[in-house]
């Protein structure tokens, strides 16, 4: 089975993702529809997935090969 994102190594030592504040109130939205009070790991990673698949996809056809 595979290990929590928190046990994870992180795979490469890339900078931050800076979550705007339209992902923010993504991951609150995704957070509350799951019955948390606040966003945890795993909703602001999928945030941050998320949003960085948006930039991706401004740029033009072949975003999926950069992930």
């Amino acid at each position: 089975m595979a290990q929590p994102p928190w046990e994870r190594k992180s795979e490469k030592p890339a900078g931050k993702t800076k979550l705007t504040p339209e992902s923010i109130a993504w991951a609150r939205a995704r957070a509350k529809a799951a019955g948390r009070r606040y966003p945890n790991l795993v909703d602001n990673m999928a945030a941050s997935r998320r949003q960085t698949e948006e930039e991706l996809r401004a740029k033009g056809p072949g975003f999926l090969r950069n992930l």
